[in-house]
């Protein structure tokens, strides 16, 4: 099951920007909600990272789990912390989210290795 994260993560990047250049206004209402959720505030901008993985993980989204492990280690997120969502993520998505869980498992150890 072995993905090369970063990689994905970068292609994503890459798409998104070539989405915007074709429909603008969809991705910068998207990029603004983004923003706009992902900001600090009574949450964190950690914690909200790690609700988003967990959310990314139960709705078995490859791109998201890059995403938000990347984003989530980024704004903070300690190795243990991620692991700690995917075991929610599991508690809430079952027996498909173990797979999903595995995933993000496998991005953190690509990304952490990253930042050494």
């Amino acid at each position: 099951m072995i993905k090369d994260y970063s990689k994905n993560y970068n292609n994503l990047t890459k798409l998104m920007d070539e989405l915007g250049t074709k429909i603008p206004e969809t991705m910068i209402g998207f990029n603004d909600l983004h923003k706009a959720s992902i900001k600090e505030g009574a949450l964190p901008t950690k914690t909200k990272e790690l609700i988003a993985l967990g959310i990314a993980i139960t709705v078995r989204c490859d791109g998201c789990i890059a995403f938000h492990v990347h984003d989530a280690l980024l704004a903070g997120a300690s190795s243990e912390e991620i692991m700690e969502t995917i075991s929610v993520a599991i508690l809430m998505g079952g027996g498909p989210a173990v797979v999903y869980g595995c995933q993000a498992m496998e991005a953190l150890e690509q990304f952490v290795v990253l930042e050494q």
